[in-house]
């Protein structure tokens, strides 16, 4: 081989060997490539790929005339050029008319103009469509010469477009070599984008090198801007370094290099290769690339409109963004009869969907409070059809994002609406902000009563402090009281619940025990007996114990465990409530973050006013004298339960083991105290056996549990 780097001494024979090799490993990972990238069923494993790849890469180094265009080593991106140069178009890239009725009338209009210029009459059934997902990316050429990839250009302004080559190499779904069953020389055309979470990991990425201090970094505000900007990237290596993906969707054939067609006559040149649209796809199939699985060939007008409807209900379940659908003519022959008017062809239309993102003002920025106490900044908007509705609110997420994006009152904003996703501020227009505006600032109280605003270290959300007494979260206390694990009132459901707070006839947790017969019976759907059901019930829940009560309030980070182990330790209700942080944290399982969130939540006082009205309705628990985590026998230590005990439930067996002041975990470790195995104890007896760990069977646990002298 002329250009093989060989030393005078190396045989032609050892030459033509290493030109084999590189030449078989090429063609391995091409096919390991497209199994992964295209059929997304990989075949080896990453490191197999890898393995091979790097030999490759060394023979390349070796021996640089073994490095061809088509080698999969040209994918990770080579030098940065200073510019773009010049792309002419042989065959324009030209855009398609577009639909301008959203609804299934488009679908209708266009077939019936077809079925005019064609002569064609409605009930003829031969006339076919190609109906195909209208990608919301960025249209690319591929010119292949001799099978190989040697082109790739923007679309531009239609006739001239952008050299892009290098950073098209390094997409893994386009092939760099054509199989020797596709023609040798041909252009293909389709779209690069960029998956959803291809583009949530990028800006994660980016929202990492950001708060690091990295300068002259962003983040991006869609897939598509984030795949436009990957591909003019002048530096091919931080191109590969941005996720996109590619469809193709046309071809065109050439006869020499030389001539320039237009779209009509390209199409007429490849009448005597191909008879339908179809056939195209199906044959970039075949030839390795990427087809999108959602075209469908359909007949007639009520094909289209199925085609429409469907696609838009697939639509935000699709891993990619898209705009709308394209209807193709099927049978080139009859493309080529309805030809171009205006530079657009007549055999083709894009249907648009309702645009996912609109522009319009901020007019102010308020504070939501959810059913759990988080509070929620939301950008109040000029009204703006966005995702097929009228949009007037806009969510901000968090002070941080609100203030990361900089919205501020007067703001021109990018709205986005998908499906039943809220909608959400996606950026600002900075060049369009007309005046000096102040940076958003999240409230110190609860919009909604006026309760402590609270954000906890390493949280991104304020929460209201004041759950029991809080207009917005008064179905949230209710239901969470009478579970079945707090106070337990049973016949109170949410749908219940509901209906008693929207009737106004309960605003707060003391309110549930002074509802009467006359109350209930006047709700919808509310029978005699269940009426008297659930006045049981509320008055059966009046007597509960303590432990269950305090978990019962909703006290943030405060759950079963957290309020046995403060009910064993004060004893009584008083004592938590006017505990300090020093003494909340003498308590066993509480930290700083709860013993900082009971006294917040004791500080309000119209939560204490709460505890006192359910005590005064008659809620009742029965308290001791306090105890104090060193007078309790069994302090510091963890035991834990397996098995069927001969007389104790687990339940009861806990319960004992948590008054005597113990954990109670679920499963064995190094730290266990001991086990308490019964009958079938299983996996757990086993690991405590391998650590040494003491086993106590039912009676050792009482006798561990007999009150010392």
């Amino acid at each position: 081989m002329d250009g093989l780097n060989q030393s005078p001494a190396e045989p032609p024979t050892k030459a033509n060997a290493v030109a084999a090799h590189a030449a078989q490993l090429r063609a391995q990972l091409l096919q390991h490539g497209h199994s992964y990238y295209v059929l997304d069923a990989p075949t080896i494993p990453d490191v197999e790929y890898d393995r091979l790849f790097r030999q490759l890469q060394a023979l390349e180094q070796a021996h640089p005339a073994l490095c061809t265009p088509d080698s999969p080593t040209q994918r990770v991106g080579g030098k940065a050029v200073d510019a773009f140069a010049s792309v002419m178009h042989r065959v324009p890239m030209l855009s398609i008319q577009t639909e301008t009725d959203i609804s299934e009338q488009g679908a209708r209009l266009f077939d019936a103009r077809v079925r005019k210029q064609l002569q064609c009459s409605d009930a003829d059934p031969s006339l076919e469509y190609v109906a195909e997902l209208k990608f919301d990316g960025l249209a690319i050429s591929l010119r292949y010469t001799g099978h190989v990839l040697v082109q790739a250009a923007t679309r531009g302004d239609g006739a001239w477009g952008e050299d892009v080559t290098h950073n098209i190499r390094t997409i893994g779904q386009i092939p760099l070599r054509l199989p020797a069953t596709a023609p040798a020389d041909l252009e293909v055309r389709g779209e690069i984008y960029m998956r959803r979470d291809d583009f949530e990991a990028l800006n994660e990425r980016q929202r990492q090198k950001i708060a690091s201090g990295a300068k002259n970094e962003k983040t991006f505000v869609n897939p598509r801007n984030a795949a436009a900007g990957a591909v003019r990237q002048l530096d091919p290596q931080m191109a590969a370094q941005r996720p996109l993906s590619f469809f193709a969707y046309a071809l065109h054939f050439h006869p020499a290099p030389e001539v320039i067609l237009s779209p009509i006559e390209a199409t007429l040149y490849g009448l005597n290769k191909f008879v339908s649209h179809d056939q195209v796809l199906h044959s970039l199939k075949s030839w390795g690339f990427p087809v999108s699985a959602q075209a469908k060939t359909v007949h007639g007008a009520d094909g289209l409109v199925a085609y429409h409807q469907a696609i838009a209900d697939l639509r935000d379940q699709l891993p990619f963004d898209i705009d709308g659908v394209v209807y193709k003519v099927n049978q080139i022959e009859r493309q080529a009869l309805l030809g171009m008017v205006s530079r657009e062809p007549r055999w083709a239309v894009a249907h648009k969907f309702p645009a996912h993102e609109e522009i319009t003002t901020v007019l102010a920025i308020d504070v939501q409070v959810g059913r759990t106490g988080k509070l929620t900044p939301v950008a109040k908007l000029a009204p703006v059809f966005v995702g097929g509705v009228t949009v007037t609110n806009a969510t901000l997420h968090n002070e941080d994002e609100a203030r990361r994006k900089d919205v501020r009152v007067g703001d021109t904003v990018v709205v986005r609406r998908a499906g039943d996703v809220i909608p959400e501020v996606v950026s600002v227009i900075v060049e369009k902000r007309l005046h000096e505006s102040s940076l958003f600032t999240m409230p110190t109280h609860c919009p909604a009563c006026n309760s402590l605003a609270v954000r906890e270290e390493g949280e991104a959300d304020y929460r209201c402090s004041g759950g029991l007494f809080c207009s917005a979260q008064q179905k949230q206390a209710i239901l969470h009281f009478a579970h079945r694990r707090a106070v337990e009132v049973e016949d109170l459901g949410e749908k219940i619940v509901d209906q008693l707070v929207d009737a106004g006839l309960v605003k707060t947790l003391p309110d549930l025990y002074k509802l009467g017969f006359s109350h209930l019976a006047a709700l919808d759907r509310m029978a005699e007996k269940s009426a008297n059901n659930l006045l049981a019930s509320v008055e059966k829940s009046k007597q509960t114990t303590l432990p269950k009560f305090l978990f019962g309030l909703g006290i943030r980070h405060v759950g079963e465990a957290t309020a046995k182990a403060l009910a064993h330790h004060f004893g009584g209700m008083d004592a938590i409530m006017d505990a300090s942080l020093e003494q909340l944290l003498q308590v066993a399982d509480v930290g700083p973050v709860v013993a900082q969130s009971l006294r917040t939540f004791f500080d309000q006082a119209h939560n204490r006013e709460v505890v006192e009205q359910l005590r005064a309705c008659g809620v009742a628990w029965s308290e001791s004298a306090p105890k104090g985590r060193l007078d309790l026998p069994l302090t510091g230590q963890t035991y834990v339960i397996t098995g069927t005990l001969p007389n104790l439930s687990r339940e009861q067996a806990q319960a004992l083991l948590e008054q005597a002041g113990a954990k109670v975990a679920g499963s064995v470790s190094k730290k266990t105290t001991a086990l308490v195995a019964g009958e079938a104890a299983g996996s757990k007896l086993e690991k405590a056996q391998s650590l040494g760990i003491p086993v106590l069977d039912e009676a050792a646990l009482l006798q561990l549990l007999e009150p010392r002298p």
